[in-house]
């Protein structure tokens, strides 16, 4: 199964420092879901693993993140994509669970549910904690330059970043990079 795992906040729909509490708020980054939909059609799931901490704060009940879901998902329709499945942590961060991002919990989740094993599953955000729970759950961290990473434009990653962490400017950067590793093992054969 070919299966990618991707943040939402920051790598498909603009972030906010006041956090997205709606399906107002709720606006896809330029290109992000027409690389959703690029994806699909080179024959990847896609599943969508977000810290969603607006829940335990109080700030956003499971119906505005249902109908926040349901724009997306509709978007997605009209540009020919679709996300699989969305993992989400509810959790306030002094909760200590451990489905919050940087746990690994959200993907051992996303395991269970397919029956696989992560090692070597593509995972795309735009933090820190999106690239330690990926790599801790054996998944392949690919960070994209939007969100909370665009300040690190033209810049050297910070310590704490994973050394393997492979870096886009956006998710459609990441999903031509994918896409092509996808191509050369194929043209491969064909030579």
């Amino acid at each position: 199964m070919k299966l990618v795992i991707l943040d939402r906040d920051g790598t498909i729909n603009e972030d906010s420092a006041d956090f997205v509490k709606s399906p107002s708020e709720w606006e896809p980054l330029p290109g992000a879901l027409e690389a959703i939909a690029r994806l699909n059609h080179a024959g990847w799931h896609v599943v969508v693993a977000t810290n969603q901490s607006g829940l335990g704060r109080g700030l956003f009940d499971v119906a505005s993140l249902n109908a926040m879901h349901a724009k997306m998902h509709t978007m997605l329709a009209a540009v020919g994509g679709r996300v699989d499945a969305i993992f989400y942590c509810p959790h306030a961060p002094d909760e200590g669970c451990r489905c919050r991002k940087p746990e690994p919990g959200l993907f051992e989740q996303i395991g269970e549910r397919y029956g696989i094993a992560l090692q070597g599953v593509p995972a795309v955000g735009d933090a820190q904690r999106d690239m330690v729970s990926a790599v801790t759950a054996g998944c392949e961290p690919h960070l994209v330059l939007t969100g909370k990473a665009a300040a690190y434009r033209d810049r050297s990653l910070p310590e704490g970043y994973p050394a393997e962490t492979v870096v886009h400017q956006d998710l459609a950067a990441f999903v031509e990079y994918l896409v092509m590793q996808d191509v050369r093992p194929s043209q491969a054969a064909d030579l």
